[in-house]
């Protein structure tokens, strides 16, 4: 398929660009009017999430405001849980919750299996609903939570401070715990592989808390997962390549380890020197980052000297793919968005 702007799917396939492609992560989100309205009009998130058309059209309010390189996919990494039958809500100032977290290890080892155009078919239908009304326009970027981000939520039943159930578990029964994500990063795979069955041109796997563990600990229980799932992607579709995005929170101590798993980008928090990550891994990935969200809250002069030092950062040549370290915060204005995005288009092609 060709997009009439392909900056984006080409960055990630090492070919020549103009300029540095730009996209953002929760890029349809609360800190836009427009969304807020359309939440309003879901009632709920998870109403959002579910409804194929409200999807679609959050989806699209950033790329027609904007002018983004790529769409992502509205939707959440707990709807696989939730599928199974672990009942997600979410609650105003507490985020998701789980009525029904994992507390045996017959739960674990007995969970629902899911259907991906039965249980999951609000996501498929929300992917060909999204691809058509892009138009070519930009790619669209699926996605998933990573086996062991996955697995924090279903064990701990929501966010957590030190996330002590599943830490408790990988050392006291550290084989029911790969059972677990064994059996995730099977679903995972198979949810990527509708979503570019359907029409996604990329996918991120998304591993929020990959940053808790120890370095032995995030090969063998993250990592470890996060390759069976990049080894099992449909790599090719009706003659387009797929390519791959990994991002791991307060992951930056293990660039090589990441660079090494079959991923065509690696994705940087703020944290991360992109001068020092480029220098370390060279060639072998794209890398995908990192303006601090914070940035954001201040005004357009300062987002946009902040987005030249993250592009000298980068340095002279391709594969880069301008992004924020981690998420937009809700509160921020979107003229400072505005800022960003121009920025990047105005001043990347002096790079390249």
């Amino acid at each position: 398929m060709s997009y009439k702007n392909d900056c984006f799917i080409k960055t990630l396939l090492r070919e020549q660009t103009y300029k540095t492609p730009c996209w953002m992560m929760r890029q349809a989100g609360r800190y836009l009017p427009e969304y807020r309205a359309t939440r309003a009009k879901a009632g709920n998130f998870m109403n959002l999430c579910m409804s194929p058309e409200l999807a679609t059209e959050v989806t699209l309010q950033p790329i027609d405001r904007f002018g983004f390189d790529a769409a992502i996919l509205f939707s959440d990494i707990l709807t696989i849980p939730d599928a199974m039958g672990l009942d997600l809500t979410f609650e105003e100032g507490k985020g998701p919750i789980f009525r029904k977290p994992l507390t045996t290890e017959e739960e674990i080892r007995n969970l629902r299996k899911v259907g991906m155009e039965e249980e999951l078919g609000y996501v498929m239908d929300a992917v060909r609903m999204i691809v058509k009304e892009l138009d070519n326009r930009v790619p669209l970027i699926g996605f998933s939570g990573s086996p062991w981000t996955l697995a924090t939520y279903m064990l701990e039943g929501s966010t957590s401070k030190e996330y002590t159930k599943i830490r408790g578990l990988m050392y006291s029964n550290p084989a029911l715990l790969h059972a677990l994500l064994d059996q995730l990063a099977d679903v995972v795979i198979e949810y990527l592989n509708a979503q570019i069955v359907n029409g996604v041109a990329a996918v991120q796997i998304f591993d929020t808390w990959g940053g808790l563990l120890s370095k032995e600990c995030y090969k063998e229980f993250s990592l470890r997962y996060t390759q069976k799932i990049l080894n099992g992607l449909i790599k090719n579709y009706n003659n387009q390549e797929i390519p791959s995005i990994i991002f791991t929170k307060n992951g930056g101590a293990w660039l090589s380890e990441q660079a090494n798993v079959g991923a065509n980008a690696v994705g940087l928090d703020w944290m991360t020197d992109l001068d020092h990550a480029r220098a370390l891994i060279g060639n072998k990935v794209v890398l995908q980052g990192n303006m601090d969200p914070a940035v954001l809250l201040s005004n357009p002069e300062i987002v946009r000297a902040e987005v030249k030092k993250v592009l000298d950062k980068f340095g002279v040549g391709g594969g880069h793919i301008f992004n924020l370290g981690h998420g937009i915060f809700p509160g921020i204005d979107p003229e400072n968005v505005k800022a960003m995005v121009d920025a990047v288009r105005e001043l990347s092609p002096a790079y390249h």
